[in-house]
């Protein structure tokens, strides 16, 4: 696990705001209840779509660095 909140305010609410849900298939719904961890040397943001509530995830890749 990682501490999302230790990200700058900014950065954390772009990664809650520009969002896609796979099950609601609509950009920018936003997420809540976030986590932040690593997986075999990869970044994830996780949270639920404030639309219907389905999981939400992000990969960070080198290019959100």
């Amino acid at each position: 696990m990682r501490d999302f909140g230790a990200r700058d305010e900014d950065e954390q609410q772009a990664f809650l705001t520009q969002t896609w849900c796979d099950k609601c298939q609509q950009a920018n719904l936003g997420m809540h209840t976030v986590i932040e961890y690593e997986l075999k040397g990869v970044l994830f943001i996780e949270g639920k779509c404030t639309g219907c509530g389905e999981p939400v995830l992000t990969e960070l890749t080198d290019d959100d660095f």
